[in-house]
């Protein structure tokens, strides 16, 4: 259980840290050789260095909300140092924030992450996150 908690909140990690941190310090929660994957995009982003350019080139001006849930975690029975998980999200996100309140929209994303997991030197560690977006339209940007 307390494997699967960790995984659990890496999961949140992640998002908390793109909507309420700092972006690129996502790179942190994955492995030296992690990777983060968008199929249908084509995207395929692989180590830290890369995945914190990646995650740190968002706009500066990016106002966004992530919800996750159903998140389910399996820590491998024959490897118990590996996890893999699945959760869902929905993203609510707008561009041109200078501040206040933004009328409520609908989500822009909803989908879900599968996710593996490996433990390095006793942490917890994102190794692969692959996307999935089975529901997806461009980000609005506030006043339009």
């Amino acid at each position: 259980m307390l494997a699967e908690r960790a995984c659990e909140r890496l999961v949140v990690d992640f998002v908390h840290r793109l909507d309420l941190g700092e972006p690129s310090s996502v790179a942190e929660l994955f492995t030296e050789d992690g990777t983060w994957e968008w199929p249908a995009g084509g995207r395929l982003v692989k180590g830290r260095a890369a995945l914190r350019e990646y995650f740190g080139s968002r706009p500066a001006d990016r106002l966004s909300r992530r919800l996750m849930s159903n998140i389910l975690v399996t820590v491998t029975p024959t490897a118990p140092a590996t996890a893999l998980a699945t959760s869902y999200f929905s993203t609510y996100r707008v561009d041109g924030y200078e501040g206040g309140v933004v009328p409520a929209g609908p989500p822009v994303q909803v989908g879900h992450y599968q996710d593996a997991f490996r433990q390095v030197d006793g942490v917890w560690l994102l190794e692969t996150r692959v996307l999935f977006l089975p529901f997806g339209g461009p980000t609005p940007r506030v006043g339009c």
